[in-house]
C-alpha cells in the first residue's frame, strides 16, 4: 500500500536519500564498534569455560585425595589382618594351618603393596593437576583482564554513540514511513546486496557513485530531470544527481548535529 500517493518522484527521491544518509551514518557508528560486542562474548564464554574446567580440576583433586585416604585405610586394615594372622601362627595345631595363615599373611602384604603403589601414583597425579589447575589459574586471570579491557572499551564507544543510534533508528523508522512500501522494500533488498550498503548513490564524474561505469550523458540527463526512479544497470542501486545529493548532504549534516 502506498504511503503518499501525491509526492512527486523528485520528493521520492530526496526521501531515499535521506534515508541512505541516515542509514550510512548508522553504519559508521557500527563499524567504529566493529567487532569489539562479538570479541567481548567470545571473551566471556572463553573466561567461562577456564572456570569450569578449574572447578572440575579441583573436583578431581578432591576425589583422589578420597581415594587416597581410602587406600590408608585399606593399607591400615591389611596391617591389622597381618598382626591378627601373625598371632594366630604361634598356636596353630598343623602345618595346613600354619600354611593357611601364612598364605593370609602374604596376600595382605601384596594388598599393601598395591595401594602404596597406587597412593604414589594418585600423588603424582596430584601434582600434574596442581600444575594444570595453576596455569589455568593464570590464564584465566590475563583472560579476564583483557575482557575488562574489552568491556571497558565497548563501555565507552556505547556511551559515546548508543543514543546517537538510537535515534537514528527512529529517524530512519519515521523517513521510510515517507517513502511507499515497494520502493522501501526494493531500497532494504538494494542495499542488503551491495558494497557497504548503499542503495542511493549520486553520479560522480559521470559514474554511479563507488562504481567505475560510466553512465551514458542521455541517462545522466534524466537522472537529472528527477522525472523517475533510475537504477545503475551494473550495481542495481538507485540514481540520484549530484546536486540533490549535496542539497540532502547540507540538510542531513544539520540533523546529525542536533543529535
Amino acid at each position: 500500500m502506498a504511503k503518499s500517493k501525491e509526492i512527486s518522484v523528485e520528493q521520492r527521491l530526496r526521501a531515499l536519500y535521506d534515508l541512505q544518509l541516515i542509514d550510512s551514518r548508522i553504519d559508521e557508528i557500527r563499524n567504529v564498534r566493529g567487532e569489539l560486542p562479538l570479541e567481548v562474548s567470545d571473551l566471556e564464554d572463553e573466561v567461562t569455560g577456564l572456570k569450569t574446567r578449574l572447578e572440575k580440576l579441583e573436583d578431581n583433586l578432591t576425589s583422589i585425595d578420597a581415594q587416597i585416604s581410602d587406600k590408608k585405610n585399606l593399607i591400615e586394615e591389611a596391617k591389622t589382618l597381618i598382626k591378627k594372622y601373625s598371632e594366630q601362627q604361634q598356636n596353630v595345631r598343623n602345618n595346613r594351618e600354619f600354611n593357611s595363615l601364612t598364605k593370609e599373611v602374604e596376600y595382605q602384604e601384596l594388598e599393601i603393596e598395591l595401594a602404596e603403589k597406587h597412593i604414589r601414583e594418585f600423588k603424582a597425579q596430584i601434582e600434574q593437576k596442581k600444575e594444570v589447575i595453576e596455569k589455568t589459574k593464570e590464564h584465566t586471570k590475563e583472560r579476564e583482564t583483557h575482557l575488562k579491557h574489552k568491556k571497558g572499551e565497548l563501555d565507552a564507544i556505547l556511551a559515546e554513540t548508543e543514543k546517537e543510534e538510537e535515534a537514528l533508528l527512529k529517524k530512519s523508522d519515521d523517513y521510510k514511513k515517507k517513502i511507499e512500501d515497494r520502493l522501501v522494500k526494493a531500497y532494504n533488498r538494494i542495499r542488503t546486496n551491495v558494497k557497504n550498503g548503499l542503495a542511493v548513490v549520486p553520479i560522480e564524474r559521470g559514474a554511479s557513485g563507488g562504481s567505475y561505469f560510466t553512465i551514458p550523458p542521455q541517462v545522466q540527463m534524466e537522472i537529472a530531470s528527477r522525472k523517475k526512479i533510475i537504477t545503475d544497470e551494473h550495481s542495481g542501486r538507485i540514481l540520484v544527481d549530484e546536486a540533490l545529493a549535496e542539497e540532502q548532504k547540507e540538510k542531513m549534516e544539520k540533523l546529525f548535529k542536533k543529535l
